[in-house]
């Protein structure tokens, strides 16, 4: 006998899922923002995000899976295409600007962003002032986590109060074909799209891309999956959703690697930063 599931408890994972990817996308949004750029995403890890998200759209609707999938498939693509709206924006207007400064600011935009300039003044203050900035948005994001998953909380609270007294049953679930190509095309997607990331973050050192963005990414997947298996983990409700729990919970693993990148590079860093601290 197959345990049929809580949909309460489904419904408070999905909720906090929900809450999780409304901010997914805004550290590394405002990160775009604040450097003016968005090189620190690859194009194509973008781009086979905002089609895999699409592919997972579609395929969610086709099956009339649970409303969190649906939700999350709109939210998933338009936020894709801000970032990619972004990355194209900002290089235009770099463009536009470097038309304009001519050779004089372009010779001075040659020596502020030479990194092997020995010309900057107060290189190593800037490195440790990095370093100190980093561990307070380490800080600012853990919080804003923990105040994610409190919205989760109280936007469950509400809709059970609302819905309070009423019997709460899932749609009618439906195997078919194109649903399930449109699922598994788009967790093919989501698990290729890590790649060309992963591989631009070797050159750039994970410069201009904020880890924030896969830290919440992993918490998304994670409840959202987790929602799905709290339903019911009946084999059809599973067979069902497999395409959507398999891009979730693997591409989770991929997350963690880029973390693992950030730790690897930040870990360097600061230990050229003390290196320079104590050569002073």
């Amino acid at each position: 006998m197959f345990y049929e599931g809580n949909q309460e408890l489904s419904n408070f994972l999905g909720w906090v899922s929900i809450a999780c990817w409304l901010v997914v996308y805004s550290p590394q949004i405002i990160e775009n923002y604040l450097l003016q750029s968005g090189e620190g995403l690859s194009v194509s890890f973008v781009a086979i995000w905002l089609v895999g998200d699409l592919c997972n759209l579609s395929g969610a609707m086709l099956a009339n899976l649970i409303p969190t999938i649906i939700i999350l498939g709109t939210y998933y693509s338009v936020c894709d295409a801000i970032l990619l709206f972004q990355i194209y924006y900002y290089r235009r207007k770099k463009t536009q600007r470097a038309a304009r400064l001519l050779i004089a600011d372009e010779a001075e935009e040659t020596t502020l962003y030479n990194e092997e300039s020995p010309l900057l003044s107060g290189g190593s203050r800037a490195e440790v002032s990095t370093k100190k900035s980093m561990s307070k948005d380490t800080l600012k994001f853990a919080s804003a986590l923990l105040f994610v998953f409190g919205v989760g909380l109280a936007a469950w609270a509400v809709d059970r109060y609302i819905h309070r007294g009423t019997p709460r049953t899932k749609p009618e679930e439906v195997i078919e074909w194109r649903s399930q190509l449109l699922g598994w095309i788009s967790a093919a997607l989501f698990l290729g799209a890590r790649i060309p990331q992963i591989v631009k973050n070797l050159s750039t050192r994970c410069e201009g891309l904020s880890p924030f963005l896969f830290v919440y990414a992993i918490s998304g997947n994670t409840t959202y999956v987790l929602s799905i298996l709290a339903a019911s983990l009946n084999i059809k409700h599973l067979a069902a959703n497999a395409p959507w729990i398999a891009g979730s919970a693997l591409t989770v693993f991929l997350d963690l690697f880029v973390l693992y990148q950030f730790f690897c590079f930040r870990l360097e860093d600061d230990r050229r930063a003390d290196e320079v601290e104590r050569s002073e």
